[in-house]
């Protein structure tokens, strides 16, 4: 029993260290995290936005930044669900907390009709309330629980139902220009956080206490990258990175390239690129794990 546990607690370990070094290639990446900030944690009572918590929990007692963390919840009013969960657990940890109360469930049940699915106007109304809270209490960072395959199930939705090539980027200014939205579990994979879920063994909430159909187009999405998983190992981690290594010329958007000015020899002078980089745009990667150590503290 004792090597069993001992075995055990390798794995945990690995998958920690494993997990903090994307968030911190993440922060380091995008320049997510600075001296100075509030980071409001967006917790759901999901596995994603616990495990966000927790990691950024461990990262500020190393990271050579201060920064404060409150952890926000957003109690919508859904019949059933356990108020007592999250306040509990948050005090269990220590962690500064708020719980917002607004009866959302009311309004998206009154506006949507029976049957539809009511999570694009449930998240509508639930990123208006936040982003509220966040102005009021002097916040300068949201943080969201989205991971890697998140990234990618939106990226192929976008391709597939919207006609865009867009995803959720890591980081983000809010239309309004009031807020900063970042995602650093932007690099982690969705089976490691289920496995660290489990092994924390948090207090999870299920997101189906409001009755709403399922988004089935999005569970394609996942059914279809789990597939290429399994069978082609390594090919999210490849379509991430073409995430990464954007080549406008190369595409067909003549709002990101000046292909009607394109000419031998040069640009037109009267038609200048929008955007004057031709060539991928790719990380310095020796100077985002040297970012990447100093925010784990591990800097020789």
């Amino acid at each position: 029993m004792s090597e069993t546990r001992s075995k055990t607690r390798t794995q945990f370990n690995k998958l920690q260290k494993r997990l903090r070094h994307n968030v911190g290639d993440a922060i380091a990446d995008y320049n997510m995290i600075e001296d100075g900030d509030k980071v409001m944690v967006c917790l759901s009572g999901g596995k994603d936005s616990f495990t966000l918590l927790d990691i950024l929990m461990n990262l500020q007692k190393t990271a050579p930044v201060r920064f404060e963390i409150i952890a926000v919840n957003l109690d919508q009013k859904q019949p059933g669900f356990p108020e007592h969960v999250l306040p509990e657990y948050l005090e269990s940890i220590g962690v500064p907390y708020h719980i917002i109360e607004r009866d959302t469930y009311s309004v998206v049940k009154r506006v949507i009709p029976e049957g539809a699915t009511t999570c694009g106007l449930c998240s509508r109304l639930r990123r208006g309330i936040l982003y509220g809270f966040a102005e009021e209490h002097g916040v300068t960072k949201i943080a969201l629980g989205h991971h890697r395959d998140d990234i990618l199930e939106t990226f192929f939705l976008n391709i597939f139902y919207g006609g865009k090539l867009k995803a959720m980027p890591p980081k983000l200014l809010s239309d309004d220009k009031k807020n900063i939205v970042i995602r650093p579990l932007a690099y982690c994979r969705e089976k490691d956080i289920e496995r660290f879920s489990a092994f924390k063994n948090f207090p999870i909430i299920p997101c189906n206490l409001c009755g709403s159909q399922e988004n089935l187009q999005r569970k394609a999405m996942k059914q279809m990258l789990r597939g290429w998983d399994k069978q082609f190992p390594g090919r999210l981690e490849t379509i991430f990175t073409s995430l990464q290594n954007v080549a406008p010329s190369q595409l067909a958007d003549a709002a990101l390239f000046d292909f009607v000015g394109l000419q031998r020899g040069g640009v037109a002078d009267d038609e200048p690129l929008a955007i004057s980089v031709e060539q991928p745009l790719v990380f310095d990667r020796t100077f985002a794990k040297a970012r990447t150590a100093a925010i784990l503290g591990t800097a020789e």
